[in-house]
């Protein structure tokens, strides 16, 4: 059997670099996919909600209803984009998506708040989008309930007894993500899925696009080794993957302010080792797919799983049993949590060990199969 030889190896390099240089589609896909995924996940994929629309029927028409609608205003949280002059104008603008709430404070409201009577402030809330709904409901709670004490503190002290002590406070103290901002959690999680999808495409499209054109058999025939053949083909993947990781990583850091608080060797290192799977996942789609079209279905068969499974868009502590022992075999959960330890919490590798671990047990059953399936069909 003949051995690795430098310059059989370095002549496939060679031919994949120019055959690179003249597809213009993949170069597209390597240099401009990186950018777009960034700022369309970064900018798009926002779960902070904020400055909801609202809609205000002000029956008191006093400075204490004004002060009131000011309470809620100055959350941020609500925005008032319009004041109602009844119930079915507010519930039209409602229906038509114009206001995601409205608030209905009564006529008496002034009357019964000085003479320390009960009264209440009717909060209507869009329910269609439950991430909205929660975030308003929840709020306007709190915002009630310290308007509440406010005047239970002012009705104290016109009696002379002194302000009013809660008998339970609850001090919170918010760690690795203090503004509690969705773009910090993002980031990060944006470079494990352009790194999965540009170096997982290319590398298969290259191989497949070698069977379509007949090129493969051609290889076959020369005296490049099979092991030659399948690391030259990948090594212009590995510096492209490269490239994607060093532009996401310096875009994410300079341009959405979300620097990496840890070990940033470490997040090479283990980001090597994820791009290493993501090639090897590219060369079992090609030993799978015939056509290029093929590989890209099979492409997208596998990312819409990972993106879902993986805990970059939903919670896995959230998801049943069978559903998160899925997310399990996809090597991008694995990568999400040092990504967001390296990145958010500054940890190193003694607090990564498992998700470390996990990974490479992935790469290494992945080579295997993605090098006997090659081997097997160039043989």
């Amino acid at each position: 059997m003949k051995r690795f030889q430098l310059s059989r190896y370095l002549a496939v390099v060679k031919k994949e670099i120019i055959q690179i240089r003249r597809d213009k589609p993949s170069l597209a896909i390597a240099l401009v996919m990186p950018f777009m995924m960034l700022f369309l996940f970064g900018y798009a994929v926002n779960t902070d909600v904020d400055h909801i629309a609202t809609a205000v029927w002000d029956q008191s028409q006093s400075a204490a209803s004004r002060e009131l609608v000011r309470n809620f205003v100055n959350t941020e949280v609500f925005e008032v984009t319009t004041y109602v002059s009844g119930y079915d104008e507010l519930e039209r603008l409602i229906d038509e998506g114009s206001a995601r709430v409205g608030i209905v404070i009564p006529p008496d409201y002034a009357n019964k708040r000085d003479s320390d009577q009960p009264v209440s402030v009717q909060l209507l809330i869009d329910g269609s989008d439950p991430n909205i709904a929660r975030t308003a409901s929840s709020n306007a709670q709190l915002i009630i309930q310290n308007k509440a004490i406010s005047i239970q503190e002012q009705k104290l002290k016109k009696q002379g007894l002194g302000e009013l002590e809660m008998p339970l406070a609850l001090e919170t103290r918010v760690l690795f993500n203090p503004d509690m901002k969705s773009i910090v959690f993002n980031v990060p999680g944006l470079i494990g899925i352009i790194m999965q999808n540009v170096t997982m495409i290319l590398t298969a499209f290259s191989l497949v696009r070698e069977k379509e054109r007949g090129t493969m058999e051609q290889l076959i025939v020369t005296p490049v080794r099979p092991l030659e053949l399948l690391v030259g083909k990948i090594t212009p993947y590995v510096f492209i993957g490269s490239l994607s990781f060093c532009i996401v990583l310096l875009l994410g850091t300079y341009w959405f302010g979300v620097p990496v608080k840890g070990s940033l060797p470490l997040l090479v290192v283990l980001s090597v080792l994820f791009l290493i799977t993501t090639l090897t996942l590219g060369i079992f789609i090609s030993t799978v797919a015939s056509t290029q079209l093929q590989a890209m279905q099979v492409a997208f068969a596998f990312i819409l799983p990972s993106v879902l499974l993986s805990g970059f868009m939903f919670p896995r502590e959230t998801m049943p049993f069978l559903i998160k022992w899925l997310g399990g075999l996809v090597p991008l959960t694995y990568f999400l949590e040092i990504l967001r330890g390296i990145f958010l919490k500054g940890v190193d590798l003694t607090a990564l060990w498992k998700d470390t671990l996990g990974m490479m047990i992935f790469c290494l059953l992945v080579i295997t199969l993605a090098i006997l399936r090659f081997r097997k069909q160039i043989e």
